[in-house]
């Protein structure tokens, strides 16, 4: 009976990922027809050595559109970031602005490092980037093309490049699969509004009839609830299929698990019960179900088999689509979603984060509760190494 239950749900499972692949071939397919070209300024709040920082700047100030500013924001002064943020400033001293200020008591750090720079921001369309972006000139205009009146919200397909060490590899495969799927499908088949915060367009005016940084800035997925929020108002939440790249080049396997256990501390903390249902995103995880509880038989072997090489393919297919050049990395897919499907457990044993140097433990909808430390060497060792791998 049990046998028969994991060999059904291998193949919904099965059946649910072609289902994303399908949603994410649609949303490619989509065109957006917004002609005007309004100023916008760039918010992109800066921490620590991300790759290819310099060029991932340098990027936002090459874009082909005709008016618009770059605002950096940095907490620290001693950030070595600060020193990348002034070579691209005196690259391009008319577009670029350095704004050094950590007088928020958000708990969100990165909402925390951009409330400064909005206020400082001069235009009514404003976009908030991450650091680890890269995009092509056309970024702008693409992404605006896809903002019309009753939009709130504009945000993009992320596509994980760059990786050269394991744990970045990992973590491309993961945002070049899992995450890029799950979130069409949920658009398309669900209709549900997926904001993503490597990169979201909005107006001032509907960001702040929404409570602006003041409704996110104690929770933990503020893209999230920013869509949620738009959502709410009767404003729609746009996934627009202009892909960004983030670049992530030497990722320890450290990283790469502490970042995945966070992102499902979030899930389960958004989702509640139906973050039961996820593991169907999964079908070699259900699979390897089978040999472990029936022994390394034939039929179990045979299963677990032609799920992984089903899954490797569709895998390799979506890569294409977005034009991911995986290379060898397919052989670690397998690896991947195994180790996926183990970190699934996390949010179901511990509701505590560690963010940026800072110790969390989140609640509903990610609202966060800072957690006081005692301090000792082997915290302070954690809060350096964090801070380098945040």
């Amino acid at each position: 009976m049990i046998l028969c239950l994991l060999v059904f749900l291998v193949f919904v499972s099965i059946t649910v990922y072609i289902l994303q692949v399908i949603a994410l071939k649609r949303k490619m397919r989509e065109n957006y027809n917004r002609v005007n070209l309004p100023p916008i300024s760039i918010i992109k709040p800066l921490k620590g050595l991300d790759d290819n920082l310099f060029d991932n700047l340098e990027s936002f100030c090459k874009q082909d559109y005709p008016d618009y500013e770059v605002i950096l924001s940095i907490e620290d002064i001693n950030d070595p970031a600060c020193r990348v943020a002034e070579k691209i400033r005196n690259k391009y001293p008319s577009l670029v602005k350095i704004i050094i200020d950590n007088t928020s008591k958000a708990l969100n750090p990165k909402v925390k490092n951009m409330i400064a720079a909005y206020r400082e921001s001069k235009y009514e369309y404003f976009l908030i980037s991450d650091s680890n972006v890269f995009v092509d000139k056309d970024y702008l205009r693409k992404t605006l093309s896809a903002m019309d009146e009753n939009t709130g919200l504009v945000t993009n397909l992320i596509v994980g490049v760059g990786g050269k060490s394991i744990g970045a590899k990992l973590e491309n495969l993961q945002l070049n699969s899992f995450v890029m799927l799950s979130t069409c499908f949920l658009e398309k088949f669900l209709r549900m509004p997926c904001s993503i915060g490597k990169s979201m367009l909005m107006r001032k005016s509907n960001f702040e009839e929404i409570g602006g940084f003041n409704a996110v800035g104690n929770v933990l997925a503020e893209d999230y609830i920013l869509g949620k929020l738009m959502h709410e108002r009767g404003k729609r939440v746009v996934l627009s299929n202009y892909t960004i790249k983030n670049v992530n080049e030497f990722w320890s396997l450290r990283r790469f698990l502490n970042r995945h256990s966070r992102w499902a501390k979030i899930r389960w903390k958004i989702a509640g019960w139906k973050y039961f249902l996820e593991p169907i995103n999964n079908p070699l995880f259900l699979a390897s179900f089978v040999p472990l509880i029936y022994g390394f038989t034939r039929f179990s072997m045979i299963l677990f088999l032609i799920t992984c090489l089903y899954k490797v393919i569709l895998d390799v297919y979506v890569a294409k689509l977005v034009r991911f050049k995986i290379g060898f990395s397919f052989l670690l897919i397998p690896i991947k979603d195994l180790m996926m499907g183990v970190l699934w457990f996390v949010p179901l044993f511990s509701n505590k984060v560690m963010w940026r140097g800072n110790v969390y433990t989140i609640g509903k909808d990610t609202v966060l509760f800072e957690q006081r430390r005692t301090w000792s060497i082997k915290s302070i060792y954690f809060k350096f190494r964090e801070s380098l791998t945040s």
